[in-house]
């Protein structure tokens, strides 16, 4: 059963993605002369190459939509009246082990982001740590320094992995 806030959370959630895509593809110099000169009705040149890799984007499309789906079917269970209390907890904590996912990732292509000057996409699942870069060079040093730059972040041990593709 779709309700009215589901419908609302996936339309807001669709309009956020395609607003960070546009984002991503528009150069800086073209966004300040917008933002400077609101009114000027010429024609300015937008930079059709995407900061991000198109494989990046892809990954984290997908992923959002999988987590999207979890999301939908969480909140079916907490809002469904024939399920029982236990049941909803359940749900309720796994719709925030999701939450606290997502922000572990974000956390961690952020400090690779700000150490390294490199877009990664991170999927955290367990114990497990997927990293995917762009890169055109395969550098062994650059992935043990972010294998163990990511393992400072945790006390226990993480099973890490750095890969390497190519544009």
């Amino acid at each position: 059963m779709i309700n009215k806030q589901s419908i609302w959370f996936v339309t807001l959630f669709s309009f956020i993605i395609v607003l960070s895509i546009y984002y991503l593809s528009i150069n800086n110099n073209s966004l300040q002369e917008i933002l400077s000169n609101p009114t000027n009705n010429t024609p300015i040149p937008v930079n059709s190459e995407i900061e991000s890799s198109s494989l990046l984007v892809s990954l984290r499309l997908e992923e959002d939509e999988s987590v999207l789906k979890e999301m939908e079917d969480l909140e079916s269970i907490i809002i469904d009246n024939t399920k029982t209390s236990n049941e909803k907890n359940n749900a309720y904590n796994s719709l925030l082990a999701l939450q606290d996912k997502k922000k572990e990732e974000a956390k961690i292509e952020a400090k690779i982001k700000e150490i390294y000057q490199i877009d990664t996409f991170v999927k955290v699942k367990n114990n497990t740590i997927k990293i995917t870069s762009i890169e055109t060079k395969h550098d062994v040093e650059l992935a043990n320094k972010i294998i163990r730059t990511v393992q400072e972040m945790y006390n226990e041990e993480k099973y890490i992995t750095v890969k390497f593709e190519q544009q």
